[in-house]
């Protein structure tokens, strides 16, 4: 073999074999699919929303303060008194406070629904409703504005489920002149 010939031998050798060497690039790693969203978990609490509207009350006098209801939209409330004992009835608690204590508390009226899984038509709260709470002040109640506080317990449902018992704290604005 000549010098040239075994030259462009051993050129071709080593570009077979650096051409076999060669390793294919690896692929990227795919990313893992993205994660769907976790869905809004729905308790009682996140789908009703409450307010109290300011009232104005004499020393020695009583008034109504009005709480408001929100109900969100495919979902209701047990009303009070709810249709069957077993269900969680709304129910709003105010303790007596800085000199003012409850008359009686007027819940609204209800609506009769029929849902698939109950026998005869629930009472129940829905949309928009409005609990009344007669408040009284004692004669030496100090003058000026103050928050009493309250508890709302409900009891939201869907027309498949219902979620568990919940409670909304509030506060209900007063003036006492």
């Amino acid at each position: 073999m000549t010098p040239l010939i075994r030259c462009l031998t051993i050129l071709f050798l080593l570009s077979f074999v650096s051409a076999c060497s060669k390793t294919e690039p690896t692929p990227a790693t795919p990313a893992p699919p993205p994660t769907p969203a976790t869905a809004k978990t729905v308790t009682s609490e996140s789908v009703v929303k409450v307010n109290a509207q300011p009232v104005e009350i004499s020393a020695g006098g009583s008034a109504d303060a009005t709480v408001q209801l929100t109900i969100q939209a495919g979902y209701h409330v047990n009303a009070n008194p709810p249709t069957f004992p077993y269900l969680r009835p709304t129910t709003l608690a105010v303790p007596p406070a800085d000199g003012i204590k409850v008359g009686f508390i007027t819940y609204p009226k209800p609506l009769n629904k029929t849902f698939p899984f109950a026998e005869k038509p629930l009472a129940i709260y829905e949309g928009e409703t409005e609990v009344k709470v007669n408040l009284k002040s004692d004669k030496t109640a100090q003058l000026g504005q103050r928050s009493i506080p309250a508890t709302l317990s409900i009891q939201a449902c869907d027309d498949q489920v219902c979620y568990a018992p919940g409670k909304l704290e509030l506060s209900i604005p007063i003036n006492i002149k």
